[in-house]
């Protein structure tokens, strides 16, 4: 061995002795490893709950709590807590509205919406007061991924109707559908993976930093990290999914229109 290797070596190890640095990549994986945090016994089968699950169940428990407190007491001329009840309220109906949607339809959407966007925040952030996010399980988004696909659809049919739906599918022409179908399965895995992307790759940077630089740097970082893009995951993903209601509304709305003006054009007898 040279000297310059044994130079490396001791300075390696030196700069380990100094920021306790041990096997780094076993130390991130364990921390993103999902880990079953007890298991629960059902019809002879030992079904495990990952930490995932119970992480998702404390953030439902604490929206639910806010919910208890923010959504009593209203008045007429609001302040405090219920303005930004409202404030939060007025987003997603201005969202839903830039995406076509009438104040009827809004209010059906609105609900569904703010309670994804309120869980994916609340799990997203939870990795800044150091506990593990769920969305660095995949199963967790692409779970919320289905979910909000499947309110897509259903709320679809609601607005609009099975004929307006298949429109929505068979516009501009029959020979779509089979496309448009799979344009759905293709949304569920582009919702699943960019949330889990995001936040994977945010909670192993700030895991390699805490290890790494212990002081003073994963603070800083984890403000946006850990708190501005778990806010922006969860609002990209609400975004999304009013789109994608948009989207169905605004083909039914074309079709109308397009039947319209061929009813005007033809010649009456």
């Amino acid at each position: 061995m040279s000297w310059w290797e044994r130079f490396f070596d001791a300075l390696k190890e030196r700069v380990a002795e100094i920021f306790h640095i041990g096997d780094i990549g076993a130390e991130i994986s364990e921390m993103i490893i999902p880990r079953t945090m007890f298991r629960i016994e059902l019809f002879g089968a030992s079904l495990p709950v990952p930490d995932a699950v119970v992480v998702s169940w404390g953030v439902i428990v604490v929206l639910f709590l806010l919910a208890l407190v923010f959504g009593r007491s209203f008045r007429p001329v609001p302040r405090g807590r219920q303005l930004l009840t409202e404030g939060l309220i007025g987003i997603l109906s201005s969202l839903c509205k830039s995406n076509d949607l009438s104040d009827e339809q809004t209010d059906k959407v609105v609900p569904f919406v703010g309670s994804v966007a309120l869980l994916i925040t609340l799990a997203n952030i939870s990795s800044f007061v150091g506990i593990s996010p769920p969305a660095k399980n995949p199963g967790y988004c692409f779970g919320l991924s289905i979910l909000s696909v499947v309110f897509v659809v259903y709320i679809g049919f609601r607005f609009v109707g099975p004929k307006g739906m298949w429109k929505s599918l068979s516009s501009p022409v029959g020979m779509v559908v089979p496309f448009r179908i799979l344009d759905y399965i293709i949304r569920i895995l582009s919702l699943a993976l960019r949330l889990f992307g995001n936040v994977f790759g945010a909670y192993i940077l700030m895991e390699f930093v805490r290890i790494v630089l212990p002081l003073g740097l994963p603070g800083v970082l984890g403000l946006w990290f850990d708190l501005a893009d778990g806010i922006l995951q969860a609002a990209i993903f609400t975004y999304l999914t009013v789109m994608y209601v948009g989207e169905i509304l605004e083909a039914n709305h074309t079709h109308i229109e397009q039947a319209k003006k061929r009813s005007q054009a033809a010649p009456s007898h």
